[in-house]
């Protein structure tokens, strides 16, 4: 994978969307995930909640990165969302998340999987990124975000 554009498209953007706490929010990049692959939603939703068992994926500043792999899936699969109010989750600073960057990789995919799950964590980790994403109106707004900081990083 050369970049985020091969991972997310404006159809893999929700914008103020609606959770009430950490399963809802997973529950919801669940559908999403299911809808954009046809794995089901569920099978989708077990795999993030295990890896939720093994630490949290809120990394602090507001924002997690919930990932795992899934069978059946032949490729990387990213949903970028934008909460209309943060939830608890457990994340290390103990802050609650708003932003959500969710990562579905190929079983077989350990070294993409881990390549790829870096450079998100280097986007949702920019500040100046995280500000910009808090004040999108709308999902072609949070794209083209999430895609200029990474077109301006690889110049």
């Amino acid at each position: 994978m050369s970049d985020l554009g091969n991972l997310l498209t404006p159809e893999r953007v929700i914008v103020h969307a609606q959770a009430n706490c950490k399963r809802e929010a997973l529950s919801l990049l669940a559908e999403k995930c299911g809808d954009l692959s046809g794995i089901a939603c569920d099978k989708i939703l077990t795999v993030l909640q295990e890896r939720e068992k093994l630490g949290s994926t809120g990394v602090g500043g507001g924002i997690a990165i919930p990932h795992g792999k899934v069978k059946g899936i032949d490729e990387m699969l990213g949903v970028l969302a934008l909460l209309k109010k943060p939830v608890d989750f457990d994340a290390v600073d103990g802050e609650p998340v708003d932003l959500l960057f969710l990562l579905l990789a190929p079983e077989e995919a350990n070294a993409m999987h881990l390549k790829t799950l870096s450079r998100v964590a280097r986007l949702m980790r920019n500040d100046d990124v995280r500000a910009s994403m808090r004040g999108a109106s709308s999902a072609d707004a949070l794209y083209a975000i999430a895609m200029e900081r990474e077109r301006s990083r690889a110049a």
